[in-house]
This record gives structure tokens, sequence and C-alpha cells, in this order.
């Protein structure tokens, strides 16, 4: 299968950046895009040379090999229904579902119906978080004895928006929890966790956080500390720092780092801080959406399985509730 026909759920911000993606990707050769707003649908497509079906019916029913389901939150279960009960291949944004609660009935759907369905977690296929799991599996850091992960974004997104996003940590911190556990292949068994609100009242008025900061205790004892900003005017700023016995490396730490030395004579980083998710992370949405073209041709992938999501799901759900308690949490 070397001319794929892929469909796309969701033209909105991130809906629209993955559909010129698709288009782009070699061995696709058809992209066809749906949403709730037919009329942006058929703007988007108009715009990257996609086709556009009236709505999600119409787009399973035009005959595409792959799903990519790019829709708010709350669709998502259905979505991967639809993909899996129509046999295809689906590539699912995070998360699974609103909560845990409502995931595992996808995942156990997904398992009655032998289902392929991936969760979009691109930093997977960032260059910098793969080398660290490779330095890590090939034992050049020794033993790890801190974790360090960071996300912060430049502004905060619409109140309007945070007001159903879960919170900081089920929002922007589930993709750390992701690739910490997936570079470490450890487990996270409890989770402490503290937030302030600094910024706009009414972040926390709808009853969330703008600064946020986790401190994860790993199945071997090692310590990971997960921090999250909605105002980091220096630029966006994705790290992730692994200390080793032997040896650190650092993800993020490049000319474009939103960060500056403080020591006299030292010029670096000398570019431009990254602004968003998206223009940090071009590279790994360009691979991620090449990764799943190539799952729905029959290839080895090393996207994120449903399973995994909902794990990170799981610890982001105990830092929401350690955030709220002030006390630690196990995670179930």
């Amino acid at each position: 299968m070397t001319d794929l026909h892929l469909g796309l759920a969701g033209v909105g911000r991130i809906g629209a950046m993955h559909a010129r993606t698709m288009v782009a990707t070699p061995g696709v050769g058809r992209v066809t895009v749906a949403d709730v707003d037919a009329t942006r649908a058929q703007q988007v497509g108009a715009e990257v040379g996609a086709a556009a079906a009236a709505d999600v019916a119409a787009l399973l029913a035009s005959g595409i090999d792959g799903l990519v389901v790019a829709t708010g939150t709350a669709q998502h279960p259905e979505l991967i229904r639809a993909g899996v009960e129509a046999g295809i291949p689906v590539l699912c944004e995070k998360p699974v579902a609103p909560d845990v609660a409502l995931s595992l009935p996808v995942l156990d759907l997904i398992a009655r119906h032998d289902g392929v369905v991936r969760i979009a977690h691109q930093r997977r296929y960032d260059p910098g978080y793969r080398e660290a799991k490779r330095a890590h599996a090939a034992g050049e850091l020794g033993w790890l004895h801190a974790v360090r992960a960071v996300t912060c974004d430049v502004t905060p997104p619409p109140v309007a928006f945070l007001a159903t996003s879960g919170g900081l940590f089920r929002d922007c911190s589930v993709h750390d929890f992701d690739v910490i556990r997936w570079i470490t292949g450890r487990e996270v068994v409890e989770v402490y966790a503290r937030g302030s609100n600094n910024g706009d009242p009414a972040i926390g008025e709808v009853g969330d956080v703008d600064s946020a900061l986790a401190v994860c205790t790993l199945d071997d004892g090692t310590l990971a500390v997960v921090s999250a900003s909605r105002y980091n005017g220096a630029g966006h700023d994705v790290r992730l720092e692994l200390q080793g016995s032997k040896g650190t490396v650092v993800v993020g730490l490049d000319e474009r780092s939103a960060v500056r030395s403080a020591e006299p004579g030292v010029g670096f980083p000398a570019g431009v801080a990254h602004t968003t998710f998206a223009e940090r992370f071009a590279e790994a949405y360009r691979a991620e959406i090449e990764a799943f073209a190539g799952l729905v041709r029959g290839e080895p992938d090393e996207l994120c399985r449903p399973e995994d999501a909902v794990a990170a799901s799981k610890v982001a759900d105990a830092a929401q509730e350690s955030l709220l308690t002030g006390a630690p949490v196990r995670v179930g």
C-alpha cells in the first residue's frame, strides 16, 4: 500500500497543522478532512490541498485507509470506536478520553476488536528525546539519581479552554509523565504536587493553576521533578534532564532554548527561542505522521500505545488530586 488515503477528524489549531503535514507525507496520495464545522473543513481542505467530507460518517465512508483524530477530547472515545469498528488504524490526539474511568471501556473495545490504535504523544519522535532514551538504554548515564522535566508555554490558552482542559497536569505535564515512563522504563508510584496562581485570576476561578510542580517517585526509588507554567515570557520551554551516576544529558538545550546564562561572557544560546509547541516540535510532528503512515502500511512503529497513554493520564490524575488535597497521592 504505497498510495494511502488518510482521513482527519477535526481541523482546529492542531488539526489544521496535521492536515498540512499529512498532505506532504511521503506515500500519502490523498487526504480527506471533516469537522463539526463543515465550512471550516472545506476552508482548511482548500488551503492544504485535501478533500473535505460533510461529516465524520461521510469521512469513514470515503474509503480511508487510516484515521487521525484531532477533535475535542470529549469526542475521542466515539471516534476511536468508529475507526476500530471500521477496521482501520487510528492515531488519536491525547488523551484517550476526558478521564481514566472513561478511557477503560475504550481500551476494552480496542482489545475485543484487536484494533490498531495509537495516541499522539509526539515527543517520542523528537530527536532529543530519542537520543536521551538511547543513551539511557545503552548505560551511558549509569543509574539515574534525578530526572527533571519542564514544560512552559509563553502565554496561557483561552480561559474557556482551561475550564474544560482537566487542569495543568492533565493538559500539559501529561507529556512529561509519558516520556519519563517511556525513557526510564519505570512506573510512577507516588506524586506530590503544588501549584500557584500569580497571573490571570480567571484561571484560578475556573479551578486551574498557572504554574505547578510535581515530585514523582518511580518504582525503583528514582525521583523525578516535573514543572509547568502558562507564563514563560522567555519562550516556549520544553526540556528534560537525566542525571546519572556516569553522565548527564539534557533534551531541549540548543541555540533556541528559552534560557540564558547569567555568567559573564557566555553567549549561549544565541538563537531566538521558540514561541509555540508547534514550532518546537515541528520535526517530531512530521515524524509522528510518517510513522502512522508506516503503521497503516503494516510497518513496525514506536508510537504511544493506548494503555501507555492511560498510564500517563493516571499519573496526571494523581498529580491533580495531590494539588487539591495538598498530600502525596499513590498512583493507582
